[in-house]
């Protein structure tokens, strides 16, 4: 398969949260091989390191900083400091999340701020740090990363998907607060992807389900949800705000 290259995105500075693994360093990996500047956060030190070894083929590497996006005074200062590294903030990928499965039995009043630390605050805190770096640019993209699990109600999930529910909502109102200043933000809505982390939760024969309920055979790799990222930091999607983009392959 082919993938798309855009010039637009070339020296663009992009900081990526959760950039070591799954998703986020796919997301990595296509901003760099586009020609971007790159910096991104993970908690996990040894996948991002071999990531930023992998890299070092493009011409033109990544910068990684060891954080929990949970502590956001810790991740401001690490966004302040991948902004240095790369010169500015163009593109803000608010990839960070964890989807862990639990019961109602499970929430407790410190779970649910853990998770919603996890899932939703850090992604608006994220967004306030980097303005003012795009202001100073002209301009921005904050793409924010959502979740089909809430639209379908699954089970086991209340906590993850009241946060994953909320960054909609949190898309629409940024996206009319930052208009004016020519930064655009989106929802991408991604459906179930096969990483290693997603494979822990499904057997084969789940695995079936979900493509059986997709209106497209074949399992959604984390390449996919990278290029609709491409796409909407690119000029190519200069008049698309505030709203969701899905990449799930029609699952229902």
């Amino acid at each position: 398969m082919h993938s798309a290259i855009y010039p637009s995105l070339t020296g663009k500075r992009v900081i990526v949260s959760g950039g070591g693994s799954g998703i986020g360093e796919a997301m990595v990996e296509a901003f760099a091989r586009q020609g971007s500047a790159v910096g991104f956060v993970d908690i996990l030190e040894e996948p991002s390191q071999q990531l930023l070894q992998r890299l070092e083929d493009t011409g033109n590497p990544a910068h990684f900083l060891r954080c929990d996006i949970t502590d956001c005074d810790d991740y401001g200062e690490k966004i302040g400091s991948l902004i240095d590294l790369i010169g500015g903030c163009d593109v803000l990928i608010n990839n960070a999340a964890s989807d862990d499965r639990h019961t109602l039995d499970d929430i407790t009043p410190a779970y649910w701020d853990e998770r919603m630390a996890v899932n939703l605050k850090h992604q608006f805190f994220a967004a306030k740090t980097v303005i003012p770096a795009m202001q100073a640019a002209g301009g921005g993209v904050i793409v924010n990363m959502g979740s089909i699990s809430w639209h379908l109600g699954l089970r086991d999930l209340v906590v993850y998907q009241t946060a994953k529910a909320a960054i909609e909502g949190l898309t629409r109102s940024l996206a009319r607060e930052l208009g004016r200043d020519n930064i655009r933000v989106n929802t991408i809505v991604p459906g179930n992807v096969q990483t290693p982390r997603q494979m822990r939760w499904y057997s084969p024969e789940g695995e079936a389900e979900i493509v059986a309920a997709q209106c497209l055979d074949g399992r959604i790799q984390a390449t996919d949800i990278a290029a609709m990222a491409l796409f909407l930091a690119s000029d190519d999607a200069r008049f698309c705000t505030g709203h969701n983009y899905w990449v799930d392959a029609g699952w229902r």
